[in-house]
């Protein structure tokens, strides 16, 4: 377990430090776990959540394909006239529209169609897009929290309880609301240098024609369908018993056999390194669960907690944003519930623990970069844009966000739970 600690420790460190790729580190981190024999190699490979890098594989064909179409830069150029260019307009229309999409779809797919609109926007009216992509992965975390098929831990939670869609949203969609605006005004004040739009641009938005920018008609028709028909398929693969992942192949692989585009053509839209960082991240996750690291932070709670429990449902909540800004909130979820049911005992009816696990690791995502996947996804997207998101850039702004959602969150436990 030491060792396992010490290689993810090291590698968090240097990621930090963005002196090597993010991804080159996280494979060498996965390897030095593998020849240390810290996890072998089946379970490496059931460490890796396949769903995860179908649905990014998918969605990455999907976004590619249809990108060549123009269709995007329509999109673009009508939010940007609707919003007047006013930037405060700008950075609402985004973030609520990333929430709404996060809460019931989930916040990968969101933001995989959302941070292309947003670079072509950004681009329009002459700004930095790397405020208005950071605003959104916060906002996608946020609004993920608030459904139970907004965020995999809120799967995860549901699958070992009775709740029900209805018990998530009238539970944690109050104070999703409520943190959403809170940190997405937040962070306007932040940026709001670096979003100011000069009344040239704002005027020179307003004269453009978006239809013009439709540059392929004939493979839009033969595209579009398919990526709406995903997209609603999304909204309904938990009854129909599809995997999220399932959904975004299929569609990727309707539009590969209607599109006049080369497959290899296809292929190399995908983002390889991001893929890549995800399985080396999945890799060292598993062997800090394999040798039982994630168990003991999860057991530390129970035991400071003594069985008081506002310590508890206060205790769960902090730990659980903490770790999951560190390690992937995935796996950290599936370790505690057992942990919250154990801490729950015979008050099984008790469903405030489920919640105060949910807010702090959804929340949780966004400390730091690699908390979430969306997190990870954005930041390849902006990288290959060639406008990387650093670490420390994104710590500087993820830390004081999610203390404040933990605050409000701690608050809402406390009025509404205890």
């Amino acid at each position: 377990m030491a060792l396992a600690v010490v290689i993810f420790l090291a590698a968090l460190a240097t990621i930090a430090t963005e002196r090597i790729h993010r991804t080159k580190v996280a494979l060498l981190g996965a390897i030095l776990m593998l020849l240390t024999q810290t996890i072998d190699q089946e379970h490496a490979i059931e460490a890796v959540d396949w769903n995860t890098i179908g649905l990014l594989a998918g969605m990455m064909l999907i976004v590619k394909l249809t990108e060549t179409t123009g269709v995007y830069t329509y999109l673009a150029i009508r939010a940007g006239q609707l919003s007047g260019g006013r930037p405060i307009l700008v950075v609402a229309a985004l973030a609520g529209a990333t929430a709404v999409l996060s809460a019931f779809l989930d916040n990968l797919t969101t933001v995989l169609l959302m941070v292309p609109i947003t670079f072509l926007l950004a681009d329009t009216f002459d700004i930095d897009p790397i405020p208005l992509v950071i605003i959104e992965v916060l906002a996608s975390n946020i609004g993920g929290t608030a459904t139970l098929i907004g965020d995999p831990p809120n799967i995860l939670i549901a699958g070992a309880t009775d709740l029900s869609f209805t018990d998530f949203v009238g539970n944690l969609a109050p104070i999703s609301i409520v943190v959403l605006v809170a940190v997405v005004g937040l962070l306007y004040l932040v940026f709001r240098r670096r979003l100011y739009i000069e009344p040239a641009a704002r005027a020179r938005v307003g004269e453009l024609d978006a239809r013009k920018s439709i540059e392929d008609p004939d493979e839009l028709r033969r595209s579009l369908p398919i990526l709406i028909g995903t997209i609603l398929l999304f909204f309904v693969h938990r009854p129909l018993h599809l995997e999220p992942a399932t959904v975004a192949l299929t569609g990727a692989t309707l539009m590969l056999l209607l599109t006049r585009q080369s497959v290899e053509r296809a292929l190399a839209g995908i983002e390889w390194p991001t893929l890549f960082f995800f399985i080396g991240l999945f890799v060292m996750v598993g062997a800090l669960e394999e040798r039982g690291a994630i168990q003991e932070v999860a057991d530390a709670i129970a035991s400071v907690t003594g069985g008081d429990r506002t310590a508890e449902l206060l205790g769960i909540t902090w730990a659980s944003a903490i770790a999951s800004g560190v390690v992937d909130n995935i796996p950290f979820t599936a370790t505690m519930i057992p942990v919250v049911e154990q801490l729950q005992g015979d008050a099984t009816s008790d469903d405030a623990y489920w919640w105060a696990l949910a807010l702090g690791a959804c929340y949780g995502g966004n400390f730091t970069i690699i908390a979430a996947a969306a997190n990870v996804a954005a930041a390849g997207m902006a990288e290959r844009a060639g406008r990387p998101i650093s670490f420390m850039g994104f710590l500087k702004v993820g830390v004081p966000a999610t203390l404040l959602s933990v605050l409000l969150a701690t608050g809402y436990i406390a009025l509404r739970y205890l």
